[in-house]
């Protein structure tokens, strides 16, 4: 059996469904290639996490038709407070301050992958599935790509492969593009709680000696958990009680929030900084988190991979209507230099944060709660701060 694409797009996530979206009225010739069912897609427990959606995403993700449909179903975020445990520092930013609806929303990623795969699906663009990238073979003019849909083989052309096929990414692996991994030695914690007072809207980020402990807002008293411990520590809460736990984590936060619940499962995830050596192979560019994988410190990670995918949709479309390559060395090297610096700049920021935040040392932590202090008297730094927070920065 034999498939000819102009673009092979190989993981139907968030990153490969919204790129095959923004492509959907280009001319372009696009399929997906998906190792899981749409239904083992849905069980995921990775879908139970929550994205913490910068308003510049929002914007981008309603510019592709699918902000419409989840919206009801999101939380803003009016009020972001940032602190440090056991110091005085503290930074609070606000909407309404920035004059705006909000600073940023939280939504599960299940409802933005469920309506993802639904508005893929309504827009016909062609999905192989389940099926397994398990060769590649690129040429001067087109990437033979060789697939694994149950017992049977497949061979699928292409002018461009885009790799958009998460941490694991089978595209990287087959071009042995090398990794730079940067452990933290720390786990993030995550779960859901109920807090006895309602949260307002507030997106919580307290700063500890073992790491930053995350509250999202998901309703009007419920947050998502994202708390980021030494690895030692984690295993400990894991294997402890729910009570134990919840004893801690109280300990940790306080009670701005009243009394906490559980009202979810704990789940623990190993953290590092992980970046690929390159985006681009010939005929091949990878993006999202087969790209990079971010700490959550900042909420990032979404954010960023969408930005790849934005862009290169952008300069796809273009290539194509100027009737040029979209597989030419060239233009992917554009691409790549175009994301470098964002790239750069996020991976900077979420990495300093971590190391400057996740550590008790008394002249770094004197320092940092000066910073913080000052920060929340000085309008103008706010205001940046929550550019940067709103991905408008």
């Amino acid at each position: 059996m034999q498939h000819d694409y102009d673009i092979l797009i190989a993981g139907g996530g968030l990153a490969g469904n919204c790129l095959a979206l923004a492509l959907k009225d280009s001319g372009l010739r696009v399929a997906v290639v998906e190792a899981n069912t749409r239904q083992q897609l849905h069980d995921s427990p990775a879908g139970d996490r929550a994205l913490a959606l910068a308003a510049g995403t929002v914007t981008k993700l309603d510019e592709l038709g699918l902000w419409q449909g989840v919206s009801h179903e999101a939380m803003a975020i009016k009020h972001i407070h940032v602190s440090d445990q056991g110091h005085f520092g503290k930074v609070r930013l606000s909407a309404e301050k920035e004059q705006v609806a909000a600073l940023g929303y939280v939504i599960t990623a299940r409802t933005i992958e469920t309506h993802l795969a639904e508005l893929v699906e309504q827009a016909g663009i062609e999905q192989i599935c389940p099926a397994r990238v398990v060769g590649l073979m690129a040429g001067s003019e087109q990437v033979n790509v060789s697939l694994k849909q149950g017992q049977e083989s497949v061979i699928a052309t292409a002018k461009l492969l885009v790799g958009a096929d998460g941490g694991n990414s089978s595209v990287r692996n087959l071009l042995e593009i090398p990794q730079k991994r940067t452990d933290y030695d720390q786990t993030a914690l995550v779960t859901t709680v109920k807090s006895s007072l309602p949260n307002n809207n507030t997106a919580y980020e307290r700063f500890t000696s073992s790491g930053p402990l995350a509250l999202l807002p998901i309703d009007a008293n419920h947050s998502a958990v994202v708390w980021t411990r030494t690895n030692d520590d984690a295993e400990a809460l894991m294997s402890g009680s729910e009570t134990d736990f919840l004893v801690a984590l109280q300990e940790c936060f306080g009670y701005k929030l009243g009394e906490f619940s559980l009202t979810a499962p704990r789940r623990a995830f190993p953290l590092s900084l992980i970046r690929a050596g390159q985006m681009l192979a010939e005929r091949t560019v990878i993006i999202g988190n087969a790209a990079h994988q971010l700490h959550p410190v900042a909420g990032q990670g979404f954010n960023l991979g969408l930005r790849d995918v934005v862009q290169l949709a952008e300069m796809l479309v273009e290539q194509h209507k100027n009737g040029q390559d979209i597989g030419a060395p060239e233009f992917l090297k554009a691409f790549a230099k175009v994301r470098q610096q964002d790239h750069d700049r996020t991976i900077a920021f979420t990495d300093n944060v971590v190391r400057i935040f996740s550590n008790d040392w008394l002249a770094l932590a004197a320092v940092r709660n000066i910073g913080l202090g000052v920060l929340d008297q000085l309008p103008a730094a706010k205001s940046l701060l929550a550019k940067y927070a709103m991905g408008l920065g």
